[in-house]
């Protein structure tokens, strides 16, 4: 492939327009390496935000600081601002890449906040996205799993791009080889004692069989697309039923006496619960609370019940209320407007 020059990397944060400034997370692998040499690159061609790098330091590694102490040198070597952000405290024995991904976006939104950066930027790239869409496809995720990663989203106050998910690993460390930017491989990735490197190696024996790595990405888009229908229909759905959303709550009148249709009603009450507490309820919870709602409303019956942190509760005349379940158990943070 063609390296991309500081004009071609444009495109990859033409979304930056307006923006405050852009944080590159770098831990020093080449798919975050690659990641700040273009956006180096974009911003020395005039890209219109200023640009930072942040590495999170895990201490999970005895090798980890020096790590991050190269990946310094080589961000000044860049002209790009880079900070070492430490995770203190005790380590995890348990989820240990799970509660430390949540570390890592913790420790990288409060630096964000620091240097006045509104926008996020992970290296995540194709063979990441065909990785989750699989990962998630073992698990039994619903479309909207399936969808994969997005290219971007908001995380709390900030905005989180995924600039590279049409890159292959490979293309990634012909960036960095073709600049003479060394990087690291991270020795934990190959560690089968994680379930993501399992669905790793598991992914090698799919392709061969014809689910590689572009079908599964195919996979993605086709569920994305379904999964962009849906939340239409549902926000359809929430208008016609005259649907009143609130800081503490969601009320709406539903139809009674007939079937309505089961996704549509999940992502309406999933979408509001996560709206209200910060917190997705599990698929299959959501779903057994689904099927006993619309047997409540063809019945014409009352129905109570708690789902992720929420109270749900149907009157016999369809009347709909959700609410958080109580100000103690609430979680904390920002509240942004439902999504169906």
């Amino acid at each position: 492939m063609s390296v991309p020059g500081g004009e071609a990397a444009s495109s990859l944060f033409a979304g930056m327009a307006g923006r405050g400034g852009l944080l590159i997370a770098v831990s020093g692998g080449p798919d975050s390496m690659a990641l700040l040499l273009l956006a180096a690159r974009w911003r020395a061609a005039g890209g219109a935000v200023p640009v930072f790098a942040a590495t999170v330091d895990h201490g999970l590694r005895p090798e980890s600081r020096t790590e991050a102490e190269s990946v310094a040198a080589w961000a000044a070597s860049l002209g790009v601002p880079h900070a070492t952000l430490i995770w203190t405290g005790d380590k995890p024995r348990t989820r240990v890449q799970e509660r430390a991904r949540d570390a890592r976006y913790e420790l990288l939104a409060a630096h964000a906040a620091r240097v006045g950066a509104d926008t996020l930027a992970t290296a995540h790239h194709a063979d990441d996205q065909a990785e989750t869409i699989l990962f998630r496809l073992l698990r039994g995720s619903g479309v909207a799993g399936l969808a994969g990663m997005a290219r971007e989203m908001r995380r709390g106050a900030l905005w989180h791009a995924r600039p590279l998910l049409d890159f292959a690993k490979a293309e990634l460390v012909a960036i960095c080889e073709s600049a003479g930017q060394p990087f690291f491989l991270d020795p934990s990735n190959e560690n089968p004692v994680y379930a993501r490197t399992r669905v790793r190696h598991l992914a090698e024996t799919l392709a061969a069989e014809g689910l590689d790595r572009s079908a599964l990405v195919r996979l993605g888009a086709r569920a994305g697309r379904a999964d962009r229908a849906l939340a239409a229909a549902a926000g359809a759905f929430a208008r016609a039923i005259g649907a009143t959303i609130s800081e503490t709550g969601f009320t709406a009148r539903l139809p009674t006496g007939e079937a309505v249709a089961a996704e549509i009603l999940l992502r309406l009450i999933v979408g509001e619960i996560e709206r209200l507490t910060g917190r997705k309820p599990r698929l299959d919870r959501a779903e057994a609370l689904i099927e006993r709602l619309r047997g409540a409303l063809e019945r014409g019956v009352a129905l109570r019940a708690s789902l992720g942190g929420a109270l749900v509760r149907l009157r016999a005349n369809g009347e709909l209320a959700i609410s958080r379940e109580s100000l103690r158990r609430a979680t904390s943070g920002r509240k942004g407007n439902a999504t169906y």
